[in-house]
């Protein structure tokens, strides 16, 4: 009987050999397409970003607000990466419409939507139902049905754009941010300025990717204008010099605000300051096409619990004092204390990797991914598919201090590292690090 097992063990690995072993199909073709919209809201709502604010309305436009997609495909295979001039990504019952939505249009399975936080963006939370909005704040509740309908149309557009592509990719340190937060020395500081450059198939830049960690609250709080902040004319700048597509995505700056050289003192300045920087890595990236095109992503939802509890009618109270009582539709977001943390990990032709973290993550959660991560190219998109506040690393919870004690840093302590971790295993599984058993046993043969 023993025998005859072993026997039958082996004629299945022998087959499931075969199968493992079997030629590839032919390369995929890699095509990138592009599109934008303006989400500047037409009407006076309430800003997103500082409490002291309460339920002030908007008193103009300082800066055009824009929201930026660039889809890339291989074969079926899509991913929409979108950066908006707001505070936050949609709110989790926005990204549930809008996923559905651009699959059923355009094909487009994954998606990364990103704020680029800027604190000078609409209140996107409120709700049309008494008490959560409607009333009293209409014109939000409108914008922000608006806003769903504009992402899920220019993700569309930018699928439908797709044309034959190049890429490569770059990285300088720059020092133009510092740790708002730690006392303690050497403080932790992202000074990646990363860059991803696409060509079209000439060689023409077609988009550029910028991604970089700093908070954009340069402006004051009692400025009631909307503002695209530093990002805006980091676009504007590189845009200008190539006549071609930019977009930026914010890194993880949960402890990161902007190191203003004197020379940059107001944020046109220090936005194309960034802007040139950021020009002189894409001038150093020589792009060429995947001779194998690939792209894979792996969507995690992580089920975290809140260090504080959310229903206790005390802490209601005091976040409607913080900001105002209809933001507290926010908190629909979530389960009663617990909270839903997607994250994403994509991994483009074996060697650009790029993880999605949805809230305020601390810099050493990037800055410990990319160490330990052995992709050629690894990027990390802050405030992106969702919102649930600051990701303090359990060194910097256990300093405390603003962004790190539990008053805003609800997630349970650990969330950030864990969800790092788990995004590592995610990059290894898709470049083959962890061979199966099948895997092992063919390797031997």
């Amino acid at each position: 009987m023993h025998s005859s097992l072993l026997r039958t063990f082996a004629f299945a690995l022998t087959v499931s050999v075969v199968v493992l072993l079997a030629p590839p199909g032919a390369a995929e073709q890699f095509q990138v397409g592009y599109a934008e919209c303006d989400i500047t809201p037409a009407k006076a709502v309430p800003m997103w970003g500082y409490g002291a604010r309460h339920d002030a309305l908007s008193k103009g436009v300082r800066d055009p607000l824009e929201a930026r997609a660039l889809v890339i495909a291989v074969g079926e295979q899509k991913l929409a990466i979108v950066g908006m001039d707001i505070g936050r990504a949609p709110t989790r019952w926005m990204m549930s419409g809008i996923r559905a939505a651009v699959k059923a249009a355009s094909g487009v399975e994954y998606v990364m939507i990103a704020g680029s936080h800027t604190h000078h963006g609409p209140v996107i939370e409120l709700q049309d139902e008494e008490g959560k909005g409607k009333g009293r704040f209409d014109d939000s509740v409108a914008y922000a049905k608006q806003l769903e309908g504009k992402l899920i149309d220019v993700i569309t557009a930018a699928a439908g754009a797709v044309q034959d592509a190049r890429i490569g990719w770059g990285v300088t340190q720059v020092d133009l941010n510092r740790n708002r937060h730690t006392k303690m020395e050497p403080k932790p500081r992202d000074r990646d300025l990363s860059v991803v450059r696409i060509d079209d198939a000439e060689g023409k830049p077609y988009v550029i990717l910028v991604n970089f960690a700093a908070h954009p609250t340069n402006l004051s709080a009692g400025e009631l204008k909307f503002s695209w902040e530093y990002p805006g004319f980091l676009v504007q700048t590189v845009e200008q010099k190539l006549a071609a597509h930019c977009v930026f995505m914010q890194g993880a700056a949960g402890d990161m605000s902007c190191r203003k050289p004197t020379e940059a003192g107001n944020i046109e300045d220090f936005g194309t300051l960034l802007g040139k920087k950021a020009l002189e890595v894409v001038e150093r990236i020589q792009t060429k096409t995947p001779e194998s095109p690939s792209l894979d992503v792996v969507e995690d939802e992580f089920t975290l619990e809140s260090r504080v509890d959310l229903t206790n009618p005390m802490v209601q109270t005091l976040f409607q004092q913080g900001f105002f009582p209809e933001l507290i539709s926010a908190l629909d977001e979530m389960d009663g204390n617990t909270l839903y943390a997607p994250m994403s990990t994509a991994l483009l032709n074996q060697e650009l990797a790029i993880v999605t973290g949805p809230g305020e993550f601390f810099c050493d959660h990037a800055i410990r991914l990319k160490e330990r991560s052995r992709a050629a190219m690894t990027l990390f998109f802050g405030y992106c598919n969702g919102h649930n506040m600051y990701y303090p690393t359990i060194e910097a919870a256990a300093e405390g201090g603003y962004g790190a004690d539990a008053l805003v840093a609800w997630v349970e302590l650990g969330a950030g590292e864990r969800m790092m971790d788990k995004a590592l295993i995610n990059l290894y599984t898709l470049m083959g690090q962890y061979p199966s058993l099948m895997e092992l046993i063919a390797q031997t043969r």
